[in-house]
């Protein structure tokens, strides 16, 4: 008898969005919008949050501002 193969094991709890799925797709005007484009954009801007608070923190500053992007 062959041996089972186990099951990947996915986190009870997805990851939350920091974006908005509705506004994404209202801010697009002669395209559809993919599925995993969603995910992709609030990747993006994780990373540029993460950086611009590495910034703000590099320059003595606990306040994100626009010139940290």
């Amino acid at each position: 008898m062959a041996a089972r193969k186990k099951k990947a094991r996915r986190s009870s709890k997805p990851v939350e969005l920091i974006i908005s799925k509705s506004r994404t797709k209202g801010a697009v005007k002669k395209c559809n919008v993919g599925g995993e484009f969603y995910g992709a954009l609030d990747g993006k801007v994780r990373e540029m949050i993460k950086a611009a608070e590495a910034r703000a923190i590099g320059n003595k500053r606990k306040t994100l501002k626009a010139v940290d992007l």
